[in-house]
C-alpha cells in the first residue's frame, strides 16, 4: 500500500477525525458577540500557565494555504486578519485586515443566519483601536481567533459550527472551474487538489507548513498540466491524508518519535481497534523509551499494565508469535520518516509489515547491540546512540541522512549504513572514549555488515582476532601507566595514541611496548605481584598472536578497528569490575 493510500485509510478509521473541509488548528481565544454584532465578552482558551500556556485544538474551516500573499480564512484567523493588530511591525497588517473584512462581507451578505449576521456586523463596525480601548491583553496578539453567539457560549457553540456556516462553508468549496480526472489514491473520478493542504509539526520545516506533493516549476510539470494536475489526487483524498499526517506529527499525539532530523510518524491498521491502539503503544518505547524502569509494573490495573508486559516479553527476546499472535500476524504496522528540504517534505524511509515481523527486527537489533558491561540505561534511545556519534554530543551535529538510513536499516533488517561505522571511529580516534554505546554500535556493525557472527558480547581472552587482541594490549599498557603513576597524569596513553595504533598498530605499538616496560620496572618497587599480574596479561595476549606473523600490522581496516576498539573496551573494563580477583591474587602472591 502507498504512503498516501494508508494515511487516508488511517484518517477513515479514526473515530473523531475532523469532516472533510475542516482542521484541527490552535485557537487561543473566543469573542462572543450579541446578535446585534456587539462584543459580549472575549474568553482565553489556553491551557497551563505562564509561558507553558498552550492553545488547543479546536475543529475550524481549513485553513488557506498561504505562501508570500494576502489569504484569509473563513470565520477565524489570527488577530492581524481578524482584528486588524499583531505584535510585530504588521507592515501589512492593515491590508490582511482589510482582505479578511472584504472576503465576509461578500459571503455573508445574503446570509439570514444570525450568527453570521452578528460576525458581519462586527466586522462592519470593528475599528483596530478598539482592541486597547477593551482592555484586552497584549498575549491575545497573533493568537488564531474564532467567534460564538453570547447565548451559545457556554455551550461550546462556536459560529463556525453552525448548520449554516457548515452549508456556507461546503458550498464556497465546490465554487470554482476544477478539474476532475481518477484519484491515483481511490480510483475514483474527483475533483483534483491542485495545492494540497500543508504538512505541519516537521522538525526542521518552515512552520506553516510544508508539502509531500508540489509541483511549482516548469522543469516538474507533464503533458502541460499543471501543479496537482501532473499527480492526480482528489481533493478529498488530500484532506484526509494530510489531515491523518498532522495529526501523527502532533507533540504528544503517540504517534511520532525524532531519530534526527527524521520526524518518524507511525501508525497500524487492524480489523479491531483496540489491537491496532495497542501495538501502536508498544512501538514508542521500543525505540524511545530511555530505562527499563520507565514501563508501567505489570500488576497495574488497564492497558498500561498490558503494554508493559508485552514490553517486557520482547525485550526478553519471546518471539511476539508466541505469546500474542492477534498482535503479530493481524496487525498492519506503518513507519514513516520524513525530512525538512526548504518548502517541501523528503522521504527519508517508509515500511509497511506484519506488527510480528517488526517487533522480531527490533529484538535482532537489541541482541546485535548487546555488550557487557552494558550502557547505565538498559534500553537507550536511538537519540542516545546518535548523540554519541555527533560532534560534541549536540543533536544538531547529527549527520541529516545517518538517522533515517540507519532507522531504514533496523525497520527493514538490512545493512547498516557505512557511515554509521566511520562516524563512530571518527569519534573515537577524536576524543578516546570508548564507552557502553559506541562499544555497541562497533558490535551491531560488525556483525550484520561484516558477518562476524561470532562477535564476542564480553572478555573473551581466546578470541581469535589481531584486532581485538591489539585492543587488549592497548588497555593494557594503559592499565600499567596508570598503575605506575597514579591517576593523575597530564595525558595517558590513550590520551596520545588511541588514534594511531587503532588505525597504525606498527607506527606506536614498539614505542608503547618500551614505556610499559619502564613502567612496570617501577611499577615492581611499589607492588611486586601488580607488576607480575600485568606482565603476564601482556605475555598471553603476546602468546594469541599467530605464530611467525607480524604482532603490529602496518594498518588496520575499519573491521579490524572496530574489532581493536570492542577488545580495548572489554579488556579495560574487566579491569574495573574485579577487585576481588586481584585482591584475592595478591593474597597469593603473599602466600
Amino acid at each position: 500500500m502507498s504512503i498516501l493510500a494508508s494515511l487516508v485509510r488511517a484518517y477513515e478509521r479514526s473515530p473523531d477525525a475532523p469532516p472533510f473541509g475542516y482542521s484541527d488548528e490552535k485557537i487561543g481565544f473566543l469573542i462572543s458577540l450579541n446578535e446585534d454584532g456587539g462584543v459580549a465578552s472575549f474568553s482565553d482558551l489556553r491551557v497551563g500557565e505562564g509561558r507553558k500556556q498552550v492553545a488547543p485544538l479546536m475543529f475550524v474551516p481549513q485553513p488557506v494555504k498561504r505562501t508570500a500573499g494576502i489569504a484569509p480564512n473563513f470565520l477565524w484567523d489570527k488577530t492581524s486578519y481578524v482584528l486588524g493588530v499583531t505584535a510585530g511591525e504588521g507592515k501589512r497588517t492593515a491590508e490582511e485586515h482589510g482582505a479578511f473584512v472584504k472576503r465576509h462581507l461578500s459571503v455573508l451578505a445574503d446570509s439570514d443566519d444570525i450568527g453570521l449576521l452578528a460576525m458581519k456586523r462586527f466586522l462592519e463596525a470593528w475599528r483596530p483601536e478598539r482592541f486597547q480601548e477593551l482592555g484586552w491583553p497584549d498575549e491575545m496578539k497573533d493568537q488564531n481567533i474564532v467567534f460564538s453567539l453570547e447565548a451559545e457560549r457556554l455551550a461550546n457553540i462556536r459560529i463556525h459550527d453552525r448548520p449554516a456556516a457548515r452549508d456556507l462553508w461546503q458550498k464556497l468549496g465546490a465554487e470554482g472551474d476544477k478539474t476532475q480526472a481518477v484519484c491515483l489514491v481511490t480510483g475514483e473520478k474527483r475533483p483534483i487538489s491542485r495545492l494540497h493542504p500543508a504538512v505541519k509539526g516537521v522538525w526542521g520545516a518552515q512552520s506553516s507548513g510544508a508539502s509531500i506533493v508540489s509541483f511549482n516549476l516548469d522543469a516538474f510539470t507533464s503533458y502541460g498540466h499543471e501543479q496537482g494536475d501532473n499527480a492526480p489526487i482528489s481533493e478529498a483524498a488530500a484532506f484526509a491524508y494530510t489531515t491523518a499526517l498532522n495529526r501523527f506529527l502532533q507533540r504528544d499525539s503517540g504517534h511520532r518519535i525524532q531519530i534526527g532530523d527524521a520526524s518518524t510518524v507511525f501508525w497500524a491498521d487492524a480489523e479491531e481497534a483496540d489491537k491496532a491502539r495497542l501495538a501502536e503503544s508498544v512501538f514508542e518505547p521500543l525505540f524511545d523509551d530511555e530505562t527499563a524502569d520507565d514501563l508501567p509494573n505489570i500488576d497495574e490495573t488497564g492497558q498500561a499494565a498490558e503494554i508493559g508486559e508485552i514490553l517486557r516479553k520482547i525485550r526478553d527476546g519471546l518471539p511476539l508469535r508466541s505469546f500474542r499472535p492477534d498482535l503479530a500476524d493481524k496487525v498492519r504496522f506503518f513507519v514513516l520518516g520524513l525530512s525538512p528540504n526548504a518548502a517541501r517534505l523528503s522521504v527519508r524511509f517508509y515500511m509497511e509489515d506484519y506488527f510480528g515481523d517488526v517487533a522480531g527486527r527490533y529484538q535482532r537489533f537489541l541482541d546485535e547491540r548487546r555488550i557487557e558491561p552494558g550502557p547505565r540505561e538498559a534500553y537507550p534511545g536511538l537519540w542516545r546512540y546518535l548523540r554519541e556519534i555527533a560532534l560534541l554530543g549536540k543533536s544538531e551535529n547529527i549527520s541529516p541522512n545517518l538517522a533515517g538510513d540507519w532507522m531504514r536499516a533496523i525497520l527493514s533488517g538490512t545493512r547498516y549504513p557505512m557511515t554509521l561505522l566511520s562516524s563512530v571511529l571518527m569519534r573515537i580516534r577524536a576524543d578516546g572514549d570508548v564507552n557502553a554505546l559506541r562499544a555497541g554500535l562497533l558490535k551491531a556493525m560488525l556483525i550484520r555488515n561484516c558477518e562476524r557472527k561470532d562477535v564476542p558480547v564480553a572478555l573473551e581472552p581466546d578470541y581469535p582476532d589481531k584486532g581485538y587482541q591489539l585492543g587488549r594490549l592497548f588497555a593494557v599498557y594503559e592499565r600499567v601507566q596508570s598503575e605506575a603513576l597514579g591517576p593523575r597524569v597530564n595525558a595517558t596513553v590513550k590520551d596520545k595514541f588511541y588514534g594511531a595504533a587503532s588505525a597504525q598498530p606498527r607506527k606506536v605499538f614498539s614505542l608503547l611496548d618500551s614505556n610499559a616496560q619502564h613502567h612496570l620496572s617501577k611499577l615492581g618497587k611499589q607492588s611486586p605481584w601488580r607488576r607480575d599480574r600485568l606482565e603476564k596479561l601482556i605475555g598471553e595476549i603476546m602468546d594469541r598472536m599467530s605464530p611467525g606473523d607480524d604482532p603490529f600490522p602496518a594498518f588496520f581496516t575499519a573491521q579490524e578497528q572496530a574489532l581493536f576498539g570492542l577488545g580495548y573496551y572489554h579488556q579495560r573494563s574487566d579491569f574495573f569490575k574485579s577487585p576481588k580477583n586481584e585482591a584475592q591474587a595478591a593474597k597469593e602472591s603473599v602466600e
